[in-house]
């Protein structure tokens, strides 16, 4: 039996015409990393030092970004500032900076930003940082919220969570 990445790429050249990349150890884990390098250009707080909680709802979806530790004021500084800036573009149908992190192929992307109107979003303060509440009665945009939020959840992985109802 012949094993190697170099037989595998052959064996796809043979079979397919193409060439074929290996497969990587874990593909979700280089994907997390360009995210969080993505990230840097566009948010201002620290990653390593807060996490992403999306929740999704009903009409909607809740968005919630908290520094770990409750009394890092610069890190909470930072939430409040960047989630004030994200609520107004996206109540504009801006929603470039997650493009610019997850691609604009990402998941209820597009929907969001062509229907940002049928959209209600909230931006309060929470002890630790910041929250965006996206309310809507079209399902369609629900279903993207969902998606949207999932996407961001695989993402950004450890710097994130699944929030409970």
């Amino acid at each position: 039996m012949i094993a190697g990445k170099p037989v595998a790429a052959l064996l796809c050249l043979a079979v397919l015409g193409t060439a074929c990349s290996a497969p990587t150890s874990d593909p979700g884990t280089d994907r997390q990393a360009q995210v969080a390098e993505k990230g840097q250009s566009v948010m201002p707080f620290d990653l390593d030092k807060t996490t992403h909680r999306f929740t999704p709802r009903e009409d909607g979806l809740l968005q919630e970004v908290f520094a770990d530790t409750p009394d890092d004021t610069n890190q909470i500084n930072l939430i409040r500032e960047h989630i004030a800036t994200e609520a107004d573009r996206f109540r504009r149908g801006d929603f470039s900076d997650p493009a610019t992190i997850h691609g604009t192929a990402m998941p209820g992307l597009a929907e969001l930003s062509s229907s940002a109107t049928k959209i209600t979003i909230a931006k309060a303060d929470l002890p630790n940082g910041a929250s965006l509440t996206f309310r809507t009665t079209d399902p369609a945009l629900v279903k993207a919220l969902h998606v949207w939020s999932e996407a961001q959840v695989a993402d950004h992985g450890k710097h994130a969570e699944h929030g409970t109802t």
